[in-house]
């Protein structure tokens, strides 16, 4: 029975990517907002977000946080409906497409040495960050969370891969994950990794002035191979329109005690997300448990 619905499962996301391929990048975003944004505020998670946004942007009354999340479902869906188009989106200042900010700090990244971690988070449409490996002419893998559906992964593992123009190191979070991530590092190259989800196992660190369980991969494996972090992220322009914004480098400063350095590096990343999403909080994911249930 699990096999049958993991096959109708893949078949139905073929299905889809298929019909929002035949719309064009434009009236696929466009749907896809339409109908994550209509349907999307009834849905059970809404309080989720609601939640988050209560704990995290006090200011907001209760009208705004509606309308924070009504654009994160309608950004979320758009995302959705813009993936099967993100391959071919050309570099352009105008109409569907994508430009860089900060292109020279990833140019004189990519030209490193040794290896460079990316760190991004879960705005705008967040795929569009396997388009910079190929056109920074840079060596580009990333980790990623699979899906329990391994028919859906493959699909999605496919789909990244045909983003990044070809082949793409893509690592699932886990032990095997790990230490694939750590043998791309011993070479030049560009890990990516998104540092704005919940991790039980992960350590307590500050996130808009409140503990949060976060990753500390990224920080540790910037003092294990002594790399660079690039912070990095997407802004939503417009349906199917983006800009990615490349910031000024972190450099490890170890101090000697890793466990100070390695929770200092990761709340610096956390500062980095919360002042993203200050700036355009409907572009972030709102609808997961950033925080402890406890948290008030």
């Amino acid at each position: 029975m699990k096999q049958l619905r993991f096959r109708l499962e893949a078949g139905f996301m073929r299905l889809a990517l298929a019909f929002l391929r035949r719309l064009g990048p434009v009236a696929a975003s466009n749907l896809g907002g339409a109908v994550a944004r209509t349907i999307g505020p009834w849905l059970p998670v809404n309080r989720v977000a609601d939640r988050n946004l209560r704990l995290a942007m006090p200011e907001l009354d209760e009208p705004a946080r509606r309308r924070v999340i009504r654009g994160v479902w309608d950004n979320l869906g758009r995302t959705v409906g813009e993936l099967p188009h993100v391959a071919a989106l050309p570099r352009t200042t105008r109409g569907p497409g994508w430009d860089v900010e900060g292109e020279a700090i990833m140019r004189r990244l990519v030209a490193h040495p040794g290896p460079v971690i990316l760190v991004t988070a879960h705005t705008a449409n967040w795929e569009m960050m396997a388009r910079m490996g190929p056109y920074f002419g840079a060596r580009m893998a990333i980790f990623y969370r699979a899906s329990a559906n391994p028919l859906v992964d493959r699909v999605i593992v496919d789909l990244r891969n045909g983003i990044a123009g070809g082949y793409m190191g893509q690592f699932p979070k886990g032990a095997a994950g790990a230490r694939a991530g750590m043998a791309f590092l011993r070479e030049p190259g560009v890990l990516g990794l998104l540092v704005d989800q919940k991790l039980n196992d992960g350590i307590p660190v500050p996130f808009f002035g409140h503990t949060a369980m976060t990753s500390s991969a990224a920080a540790t494996l910037a003092f294990r191979f002594n790399c660079p972090v690039i912070p990095a992220h997407a802004v939503r322009l417009g349906p199917a329109r983006f800009r990615i914004v490349f910031e000024e480098p972190i450099i490890p400063a170890p101090t000697g005690d890793r466990h100070a350095d390695v929770a200092a590096l990761t709340e610096q990343m956390n500062g980095c997300v919360e002042r993203w999403v200050r700036a355009r909080p409907e572009d972030w994911l709102w609808l997961h448990r950033r925080w402890p249930k406890e948290t008030t």
